[in-house]
Parts: C-alpha cells; sequence; structure tokens
C-alpha cells in the first residue's frame, strides 16, 4: 500500500492560477485556494459524526480498555490526572491544558467498580448526566501554587483523603497507581502503606487499539483538520509572516469545534532546516519551502497529526527543493508498506527505509509513532536508533500510526517535513490522512 492509492481526486471546475497537487496517483491543476471547494477537504458531514449510541458505545469500551490493563497488571486503584488520559477514561474535558500544568487540580479515581472525578471547583456542572462516572467530588489542589509554603501539608491532607477512599473502596496495602503528581502528592501516599507503581503503561496500552467509533473520530477529526489547512493555503504567499499563517489554521479549527494545536510547527526557508523550528515572527519569501506539522487536537479530542511540505512560489521549485520532496515521500510511502498486523517493532526497525548518509544526523526523532487523542505508544525507532532507544511489542489491528519524514542536510538551507496517518487493519494499513501531495515539488 503506498501514499498513491487513496482513490482519485476531483478538483472543482472553479478557474483559479494553477498550483500542480499530487494526490492518488492523480495530477490535477488546482490550486490552493481550489483546496477549499475539493470533496477531499471538505469538513466532516452530520453522517461522518458519532451518534450518542456511537459515543456511549466508546465510552463503554475505552473505560473497559483501562480496567482491563490495570487488571493484568494487578493494580487495584489508579489516579488519573493527565486531562488528556481522564478525557479518555470519562469524556470530560476542562481546562485541559491549564489542568495539566497545575496538577493535581483535576483528577479521577478508578477502580474496577467507581469512577469518581474529583472536580476544579466550581466546575462540577460541566459533567452533567455523565454516564461513565459514579461520583464526583471537589478536588483538593495540593500544588505551591495552591497551598504556597503550606504545600506538604496540603499534600498529606491529599493523601490522607485518598487512602481513606482507596481503602473503602478495594482495601488496605493494596497498589495503587500514579501519574504526572508532584512528588511530595506521591511520596505522602506511599506513605499511607499503598505500592505505588507508575498508571503510564495501562494507559497507554488501553488507548493503543482504537474501536470502530474511535476510527471514526479520528476521520472526522482528520476531515476538519485537513479542511483548516486547505483554508490556511489560501493565506499563503510571499510576504506573509508564519505567525499569521499559522493563525488561518489555528482559527479554522476552533472554529469548527477543535481543541487546539499542540505545537507551533510551522516554518519556511531556513528556518526548516534543522525541524522542530517553532512558528515566528520571519517572513516567507518568494520561494521558499513552508513546512507544516498539524498536531491538531480535533473533533472529539482526537489527535490529527500529518505533515506536509509546500512551495511559496511564484517560480518552480529547484531541483535541490524537488529532491528532498521525493526523497522525503518515499521514506514516508516504504515504511507505510511494511506495516502489518503481527509484525514486532524490531522487525520494524530492520525492514525500514534506510536513511541516506547526508540526511542521517538530522533525522526525525521516530520513524513512526502512535497516535489517539496525542501522540502515544508505541514510538517505533529508525534502524540506526533501534540498539539504543528501540523496546519491542507487536503491531495490532486498531493501531492508528503516524509514520515520520523529515528529510535535510545538516547545515542545509532547508528541509522536507511529510507524515501520513494510518491505520492498522486485520490485512496490512489503511492510509486515514488524505491531503494531498503537490505534484510541482514531485515533478
Amino acid at each position: 500500500m503506498t501514499a498513491r492509492r487513496l482513490g482519485v481526486f476531483e478538483a472543482t471546475t472553479r478557474s483559479f492560477e494553477a498550483l500542480p497537487v499530487h494526490v492518488s496517483g492523480a495530477r490535477a491543476p488546482i490550486c490552493h485556494r481550489a483546496l477549499m471547494n475539493s470533496r477531499l477537504v471538505t469538513a466532516p458531514s452530520d453522517s461522518e459524526l458519532l451518534t450518542p449510541p456511537g459515543l456511549e458505545r466508546m465510552r463503554t469500551y475505552r473505560l473497559a480498555r483501562v480496567r482491563g490493563e490495570m487488571a493484568r497488571l494487578r493494580i487495584e486503584a489508579c489516579i488519573i490526572s493527565d486531562p488528556v488520559n481522564i478525557r479518555y477514561a470519562t469524556d470530560l474535558r476542562n481546562m485541559q491544558v491549564f489542568t495539566a500544568r497545575n496538577a493535581p487540580c483535576r483528577y479521577v479515581l478508578l477502580t474496577d467498580s467507581h469512577v469518581i472525578l474529583f472536580e476544579f471547583p466550581g466546575c462540577f456542572h460541566l459533567a452533567h448526566g455523565s454516564t461513565t462516572l459514579t461520583e464526583i467530588r471537589p478536588a483538593l489542589t495540593a500544588s505551591f501554587v495552591a497551598a504556597g509554603t503550606a504545600v506538604a501539608q496540603q499534600e498529606m491532607r491529599w493523601a490522607q483523603e485518598m487512602a481513606s477512599i482507596v481503602r473503602e473502596l478495594v482495601g488496605g496495602a493494596v497498589t495503587v497507581g500514579m501519574e504526572r503528581l508532584n512528588a511530595g502528592a506521591a511520596l505522602a501516599l506511599a506513605g499511607e502503606g499503598f505500592r505505588i507503581v507508575d498508571a503510564q503503561e495501562p494507559l497507554e496500552l488501553a488507548r493503543s487499539i482504537k474501536c470502530a467509533e474511535e476510527v471514526a473520530c479520528i476521520r472526522a477529526s482528520l476531515r476538519m483538520t485537513e479542511h483548516a489547512v486547505a483554508h490556511m493555503l489560501t493565506a499563503l504567499k510571499p510576504g506573509t509572516s508564519e505567525n499569521e499563517l499559522w493563525s488561518h489554521l489555528h482559527q479554522h479549527v476552533i472554529a469548527h469545534g477543535g481543541d487546539y494545536c499542540e505545537t507551533r510547527l510551522l516554518s519556511s526557508g531556513h528556518r526548516t532546516n534543522p525541524w522542530f523550528q517553532e512558528t515566528g515572527t520571519k517572513i516567507i519569501e518568494a520561494n521558499d519551502l513552508v513546512a507544516l506539522d498539524t498536531d491538531v487536537v480535533g473533533c472529539y479530542g482526537y489527535y490529527s497529526d500529518f505533515s506536509r511540505t509546500f512551495h511559496s512560489g511564484p517560480d518552480r521549485p529547484t531541483s535541490k527543493q524537488k529532491t528532498l520532496y521525493r526523497t522525503a515521500l518515499e521514506q514516508v510511502e516504504h515504511n507505510i508498506s511494511i506495516l502489518r498486523p503481527g509484525l514486532s517493532f524490531r522487525e520494524y526497525a530492520e525492514l525500514a527505509w534506510a536513511i541516506p548518509e547526508r540526511y542521517l544526523s538530522n533525522r526525525y526523532y521516530v520513524s513512526a509513532h502512535g497516535c489517539g487523542m496525542t501522540g502515544e505508544y508505541p514510538y517505533l525507532y529508525h534502524r540506526v536508533d533501534y540498539s539504543s532507544a528501540g523496546y519491542d511489542g507487536i503491531l495490532s489491528p486498531g493501531m492508528t500510526i503516524c509514520v515520520e519524514s523529515y528529510v535535510g542536510e545538516m547545515g542545509g538551507r532547508e528541509g522536507v517535513k511529510l507524515e501520513q496517518q494510518c491505520l492498522v487493519t486485520a490485512s496490512g494499513a489503511e492510509i486515514l490522512s488524505t491531503f494531498p501531495f503537490e505534484e510541482k515539488l514531485l515533478s
């Protein structure tokens, strides 16, 4: 399977200044603005959104996944504080960025029979009507910001309250999973006689296998984000700043029901090499490459994660720009072609595309990664990195995997970032991200 087998792209017949794009083997002359009028980049329709019964099936499935992993690891109680994991387990959202910074100020206690949300003060109404919760209680914020120099006493109060509830629900001297809490709170709870373990393993493994309803959410999130990228490209022209161009993406994401952009990865010209230069004040110049990694937390809280690199015009790309682009696409297509259920992470690394020496030092930090409500387990490493960073596991149906490429020489002026979001199926892999590649960078 390759990126060119997605189907035929049908452009509108409206007359625009032509900017060729490459889609699924078809090569249609079409400008960035015309993408907004294509069936490929339309926002999700009502028929593509989940019905209330579908949402309930998804909530039931996700909660059962977490409890199943807890049972396998013999974790009797789990304290979930990461706002993304809270949303996964309960389907409840509240100030995700704020609560991630100020933990513990909103958290969930999960056992085999109870789901207790400890909600931020004044926010109980947000969970009204929830079918995932057993109970809502007020959160006790145990942080220096909330308690000042009395934070140690506040952490002790927090631990004593939590210990009392855990003993009531599952008994004493049990194993309690915790995540992303300040050290004082964890130490105080351990002092109550519990065995404390990290909750990342059960939560990441639970999230890694998607049900059909989750895949529908991912598709809706991708369609919305693709529409937002097409909207952004109507503003791409020399003389525009990176910040201004990126703002068009973010505005469209928010206006169409997305949550936020998790990173600021849009750069142009010399700021495309090396990668990971955040969007800034640089003015996009004539004939610059403009590289984007969407990293959008979109519809239903699901991550839309694909990367594209564009050419600002007005002239044709240089042979150097084309070589970078074709090389990056070759890496992505090869690595998608080897995805299949039952393949081990080690086998993937051995079969993955061999990065040419001149691009090796600037390579992306992983070859591919899991994707759900954010980037997640597993990380699939390049062949050259597996011995030092890799770990083994098995690709399974229901995993969504983002296949990455960054191609740019050390010290080179520009680089190309491409990425496709895929679903591992029973027979191979399906490409979920359908935004077009640019023909003029491939011809």
